[in-house]
């Protein structure tokens, strides 16, 4: 077998291949074999037909075509694994001459993975802030504790911010009560921004009892396009005005928080977890700043079949997510300025889809130039780890016992191994 190799880009390839008669006698066989299963001739059983007798046996047009099939087929494997390149997809054959058991030639044309060049991963530039923590985030922590001790007192006065209104309410778009406007006893505190600009606002000065009509407009980018910019009327009865009485910050209530013995005590654990979190947050973002670098000084090309499987990822989770927040697909796209779903794909979605990919094969790379492996032993800690977190899900335990759910884990155990390396690489100095 002969094979010639022709670089179409830095991510597509066409092999023209040649195959003689030998590797041809030898797809005959197998071809035979295969076809055998199915002959029925007297004096043997299914399946037990020798090849010669096949061959006498079955539609010569069949054979041929089997055997060609299986020609291609194991030619163009041996000619992938002989030139040590990894096909993305199933490889465009055309056959450009066959003679039956004389000769065969063709064309195999494919994406396959690209060669990676790595810039000089041991001289990236990425830094993070030094962490720190004021008593302004320490306060603010300490507040949010008070609102969930507060305790609710039902007031006469009228209503200002943050006490916790009862009202019923009723929005009409030119005349017409529209979705989602309407409500009985929903509990509102006032000064939350829960609603659209002016709601809250003018329920405020209103006592228990008022009944009050709020003209408003609803933001211009209002995620609903049926209501975005639209002048509505709400309708709103004030039924009850509930003061949040917060608890004072003392001893006692450090004492209700935790196990502590003193406000001292509290604001320096609070302190603790703050740092803490900041120094998570700070890892994150060094992470990704040197993997941003890494691709920035290194040559990578992006398959175009990598980028659009990223991309069908991508755009599956982000209509997913909207979907958890009771947005859609089109309310975003409006929203953000594009003209319709092909705008959004190719200036939002394909880049960071690219993004994906040359991350991932500079990390695949700098695995094998690092000789960075898992072993067996941290796979399975790692994925008992999993098993902890969904450790009342039956069904869930059972798809890590899957080959592709247990490769996945150890591709991912892979990658946080290699950025950790590269991180461990790059001496970083905190500004």
């Amino acid at each position: 077998m002969e094979t010639t190799v022709k670089k179409l880009s830095e991510t597509k390839v066409k092999l023209t291949i040649k195959v003689g008669a030998k590797e041809l006698a030898a797809a005959e066989q197998v071809a035979l074999t295969k076809l055998g299963k199915k002959v029925k001739v007297a004096g043997f059983r299914e399946g037990k037909v020798p090849a010669s007798v096949v061959a006498k046996n079955v539609d010569p047009a069949a054979l041929q075509e089997q055997t060609l099939d299986d020609a291609l087929s194991r030619a163009v494997a041996e000619a992938f694994l002989n030139e040590k390149l990894q096909a993305l997809d199933r490889p465009n054959v055309e056959v450009q001459a066959y003679v039956p058991r004389e000769s065969l030639e063709f064309t195999a044309e494919v994406e396959v993975m690209p060669a990676v060049k790595l810039g000089d991963y041991k001289k990236l530039k990425a830094s993070v802030d030094k962490v720190t923590v004021d008593d302004k985030e320490v306060d603010e922590i300490i507040e949010r504790m008070r609102q969930s001790f507060a305790t609710k007192e039902e007031v006469k006065r009228e209503a200002k911010d943050g006490d916790e209104v009862l009202i019923d309410f009723v929005g009409k778009k030119d005349g017409v009560a529209f979705d989602g406007g309407t409500a009985k006893d929903y509990s509102l505190t006032l000064g939350a921004h829960q609603f659209i600009p002016g709601f809250e606002e003018g329920i405020v000065g209103h006592k228990a009892g008022d009944k009050f009509d709020l003209d408003l407009e609803f933001p211009a980018d209002y995620h609903a396009k049926e209501l975005a910019g639209a002048k509505v009327v709400f309708s709103v009865t004030l039924n009850a005005i509930k003061e949040l009485k917060l608890p004072a910050v003392d001893d006692e209530f450090a004492a209700k928080a935790g196990p502590f013995t003193s406000v001292d005590e509290l604001n320096a654990d609070i302190k603790r977890e703050i740092a803490a979190q900041k120094e998570r947050e700070s890892g994150e973002k060094l992470k990704d700043q040197l993997l941003e670098e890494l691709v920035k000084v290194s040559t990578v090309p992006t398959p175009e079949i990598l980028v659009q499987d990223q991309m069908h990822s991508i755009e599956q989770d982000f209509s997913q997510n909207l979907l958890y927040q009771g947005l859609t697909l089109d309310s975003y796209i409006s929203s953000k300025g594009f003209k319709d779903e092909a705008d959004w794909r190719e200036k939002e979605v394909k880049p960071a889809a690219i993004r994906r990919v040359e991350a991932a094969l500079v990390l695949g790379e700098l695995s094998k130039v690092e000789q960075i492996t898992a072993t067996n032993e941290e796979l399975e800690a790692h994925i008992e780890l999993y098993k902890q977190q969904y450790a009342n899900n039956k069904e869930v335990l059972k798809q890590f016992e899957q080959p592709e759910v247990r490769r996945d884990i150890a591709n991912r155990l892979l990658t946080e191994k290699t950025i950790d390396r590269l991180v461990e690489l790059n001496s970083t100095k905190a500004k």
